[in-house]
């Protein structure tokens, strides 16, 4: 499968099989990948926690993805879970991002996290990043120090859903432009002149 094919066939999964592992050596490949992202000045500022025993697994679904946070009760069905978890960066990322106006550890956490996702893809693993979950909690749960922030918890399973659900996408004129914002866009599909 292509990279691009890879790319286009990933969606959300909101349904998981009850009751079906993911083996450990697939997790571990997903985490492997996420440790090869790029990070801002290779700062590598993360910390990736794989959560697959069951008890934790219980606590979270009734902790961490329950009441205000119910939107997310999808994943109390998925048998693993990754925590990516934001560490401190190296010196030159930190002043970078002090006179950029970024924290470029999250978009650091990001990338990481897009490896895991189409990682786990190739490997017929289904996924759903999830932002909205109550962090505090799972800090305790999963014992990360004050220092450290769980930006997103990554729901992994084999998805339920064996249709492949067409992603509406916005135009490409409304996305996409050569050398300047919004520029004349047939220049893309002409190529230069």
């Amino acid at each position: 499968m292509s990279f691009k094919d890879l790319a286009s066939s990933r969606k959300s999964s909101r349904r998981y099989k009850k009751n079906v592992s993911i083996p450990r050596k697939d997790l571990e490949l997903c985490v492997e990948c996420a440790r090869h992202a790029p990070s801002a000045c290779n700062s590598q500022p993360w910390n990736f926690i794989i959560v697959d025993d069951r008890s934790k697994l219980s606590r979270i679904y009734d902790e961490v993805i329950s009441g205000i946070y119910a939107i997310n009760s999808f994943a109390s069905d998925c048998p693993a879970f990754i925590a990516v978890v934001s560490e401190k960066a190296r010196i030159p990322a930190r002043v970078g991002g002090k006179l950029m106006g970024t924290d470029f550890r999250f978009i650091d956490a990001g990338i990481a996290c897009a490896h895991i996702i189409l990682q786990a893809e190739e490997l017929g693993i289904g996924t759903c990043v999830l932002g909205w979950f109550n962090d505090r909690r799972l800090k305790k749960i999963l014992s990360v120090p004050a220092s450290g922030k769980i930006k997103l918890l990554i729901a992994l399973g084999y998805s339920e859903e064996n249709v492949q659900r067409k992603k509406p996408l916005k135009d490409r004129e409304q996305t996409v432009s050569f050398n300047t914002y919004g520029s004349d866009r047939q220049e893309s599909s002409a190529g230069r002149r």
